[in-house]
């Protein structure tokens, strides 16, 4: 059961009063904008005439994109036209009234408008200038147009399988790896500057955050280089999936105790005592026998029959949800994991909750998902712009006003 939350407005997170300038666009720094501004930043999407590519994508509702919607809630939105003087002189006034920009061009792309972070830096030493970019600004790859699929090829998510055979993981863990990261980096910044009083630039690549979020467990072999370190199979995360009499079921056990959970639940209890089987070492080593045995298992269970006899047993277990099923599944529903809000033009929409819950500053949605141009006039005056002056900026095509969203 979804929980309903009505919208007001009211930014409660820890990160309330801080401002951020959001020039990001499609999947990675828009994710990292969003989770800002979920902990309480006004985060101001700027976006040009055209916008963001992502209002373009399907499935739509009332003209909102459903993955620009989730992306981007919780912001406030204005429509620049960089190209002009009074455009770019806007985005500067953004800039100069707020505390962190965020970006995702290439790069260069920032310092050829005018709008890098060596223009402000000296005027405003605590701002925190995030540039998110494919693989940085060197290196043979550096020039190359960059999305997901090829940061998964480069860092090898396309080779986890350990039939060899290459495979997508499918999903843009890429870019959603890299907005964490980008996340955390502002936020690590913003305290420092707090700190200090110096801000500074922050540089995110999709391959660093890539390389570090797999290294831990896919690139054990190539930890220690020294020589005579015996390297270890690949782990096959297959094997905590389960075909049962009726379905499917995960289980991942870890810790010995687990493991003969295991074993007693699928009514094999001789494999308590079994010498191969008594620590992670020997059933590496015998972990083809014990893949055959499991196998061979699982099928004489229902799902159920499994799920009753793995709680039992303290087992980590779960039936496999469908995308369906998970709005429906117990937990998520106890925890209202699932909220909807009602928007203006899309109507209701269903989003996660902010996943980092504070006891004393709780993030929250406040704002539902601009459409194009949304905020503008609001933000102008904000800046300090009269009204007749919006009236001249949005006749001589330097801004864009609301309007039906793209």
């Amino acid at each position: 059961m979804d929980t309903h939350i009505k919208l007001d407005g009211n930014r409660t997170g820890p990160l309330s009063g801080i401002r951020v300038a959001d020039f990001s666009a499609i999947f990675s720094g828009p994710i990292a904008g969003a989770m800002l501004a979920d902990q309480g930043a006004d985060v101001i999407k700027v976006e040009a005439f055209t916008g963001d590519l992502m209002r373009k994508g399907y499935p739509q509702s009332g003209g909102m994109a459903s993955a620009f919607t989730s992306m981007n809630r919780n912001k406030r939105g204005i429509s620049l036209n960089l190209q002009t003087e009074a455009g770019k002189a806007a985005a500067i006034k953004l800039i100069q009234s707020a505390d962190v920009v965020l970006e995702n061009f290439r790069p260069g792309v920032m310092d050829r408008l005018g709008l890098g972070y060596d223009v402000f830096k000296d005027a405003q030493p605590k701002l925190v200038y995030a540039s998110i970019n494919g693989v940085g600004a060197t290196g043979p790859y550096a020039n190359r147009r960059v999305y997901d699929a090829v940061i998964q090829a480069v860092s090898g998510f396309t080779a986890l399988r350990v039939d060899g055979k290459p495979e997508m993981v499918n999903s843009l863990i890429c870019d959603k790896v890299t907005s964490l990261t980008a996340a955390e980096a502002i936020v690590a910044a913003l305290f420092s500057a707090e700190r200090t009083g110096q801000g500074q630039r922050v540089d995110i690549s999709m391959l660093d955050a890539a390389l570090s979020f797999l290294w831990p467990d896919t690139m054990n072999n190539f930890t220690f280089m020294d020589d005579g370190i015996e390297p270890v199979a690949p782990l096959d995360h297959s094997v905590f999936l389960h075909e049962t009499k009726d379905g499917w079921i995960a289980s991942m056990p870890v810790q010995e105790s687990e493991f003969f959970g295991v074993f007693r639940a699928l009514e094999l209890p001789e494999l308590v005592d079994d010498e191969r089987f008594q620590s992670a070492a020997s059933r590496l080593e015998y972990r083809l026998q014990l893949r055959e045995l499991m196998d061979e298992a699982y099928p004489k269970f229902t799902t159920d029959e499994l799920c009753q006899r793995f709680e039992t047993e303290d087992v980590p277990y779960s039936r496999l949800n469908s995308r369906e099923e998970v709005l429906e599944d117990p937990q998520v529903n106890a925890m209202g994991a699932l909220l909807t809000y009602q928007h203006p033009i899309a109507g209701l929409v269903r989003t996660p909750r902010p996943a980092a819950q504070f006891a004393r500053t709780p993030s929250n949605l406040h704002t539902h998902t601009p459409t194009l141009g949304e905020h503008t006039d609001e933000i102008l005056l904000e800046l300090g712009y009269s009204q007749a002056e919006i009236e001249d900026m949005a006749l001589s095509d330097a801004v864009l006003r609301h309007s039906p969203n793209l």
